[in-house]
């Protein structure tokens, strides 16, 4: 039962990842809008989307303060 359970997750994962890790992502979301709501949940993920496009970003190795003088105008400064 756990051999055949353990091949068939290899199978999903090796087959079919996307469609797995969306599913779980989906699923995340739903339960998150259940729990604490849409525009919590649409807080988050707004700020997890910013946190991915700025760790992106230092991937690549370009400077943070470049990007922040792109984004911030020059009458905050």
């Amino acid at each position: 039962m756990k051999e055949d359970m353990k091949n068939f997750m290899e199978a999903v994962w090796k087959n079919h990842r996307g469609r797995f890790i969306g599913t779980i992502i989906g699923l995340f979301i739903g339960l998150s809008v259940l729990v604490f709501g849409f525009f919590k949940t649409l807080f988050v993920l707004i700020c997890a989307v910013i946190g991915l496009y700025i760790g992106g970003k230092v991937d690549n190795h370009e400077d943070l303060f470049r990007l922040l003088e792109k984004l911030i105008p020059t009458r905050f400064r």
